[in-house]
């Protein structure tokens, strides 16, 4: 059951403003198209908010932004379809972007295609933690930077963009990574991949925060494609996140 609380109302309201802020960049070439969830895709992004930010974790993983066929179809960090809706629980309407790429068509919980980076992450804490309310007893999954940038057909990262186009949209997502810590007081930020983990070292340099990293999930990583769950269960076995 979806459940009003501070914690909640405090994410909801940093990430409406870090929505806003990013709506007044612009990108340069290569990036051809760029979306962002936050706005299309609200209605699903809102519940994941209300549902499972409900109160402060002592854990955060934090993704780098948004897969083509994961949040930006769904909403919701690392979003594997078939996770969100049949573990997690969410669905709602999306809307199609302003701008839509045609070689990366929304179809919201219809996209047949599988994030792979997402089906890997959630079935690990599948795995271990069985049901959603177990695993966000004391974890939350979010990500960095909630923009997908796309060259047409090929998926573009944030660490590719030009310098220009960089600094605003650091500064904004530095501003929503604080605010995202101050509402869940983690003892670890888990960066997943290690842009992830040197953003989290920079924008939270100063505070109470523990700074770690997991290998990425992503398929493009020859190490993640020999057992990615065992190397992240051992990195956080050794981090002194899990027992």
């Amino acid at each position: 059951m979806e459940r009003d609380s501070p914690v909640a109302e405090s994410l909801i309201a940093a990430a409406r403003q870090l929505s806003a802020s990013l709506s007044t960049l612009t990108f340069a070439p290569p990036v051809s198209h760029f979306y962002n969830p936050l706005t299309y895709a609200w209605a699903v992004h809102e519940r994941y908010l209300r549902r499972y930010a409900a109160s402060t974790r002592r854990v955060v993983f934090l993704g780098m932004n948004p897969g083509p066929f994961g949040m930006v179809q769904t909403g919701v960090p690392f979003g594997e379809i078939a996770v969100v809706r049949d573990w997690l629980g969410l669905e709602a309407s999306v809307q199609k972007p302003a701008a839509e790429n045609p070689a990366r068509p929304i179809e919201g919980f219809a996209c047949s295609r599988s994030e792979v980076s997402g089906r890997r992450l959630w079935g690990l804490f599948r795995e271990r933690f069985g049901s959603p309310d177990v695993f966000f007893a004391e974890h939350f999954v979010a990500n960095y930077c909630p923009l997908a940038f796309f060259d047409h057909g090929r998926n573009l990262t944030p660490d590719k963009l030009a310098a220009a186009a960089a600094a605003p949209l650091r500064a904004a997502c530095d501003a929503h990574l604080l605010a995202l810590v101050s509402a869940m007081q983690p003892e670890w930020v888990i960066g997943i991949g290690a842009f992830a983990e040197a953003r989290a070292a920079e924008a939270l340099a100063g505070t109470h925060a523990r700074i770690g990293r997991v290998l990425h999930p992503s398929p493009a990583s020859p190490v993640a494609n020999r057992g990615w769950a065992e190397a992240a269960s051992r990195q956080l076995v050794a981090l002194g996140v899990w027992d």
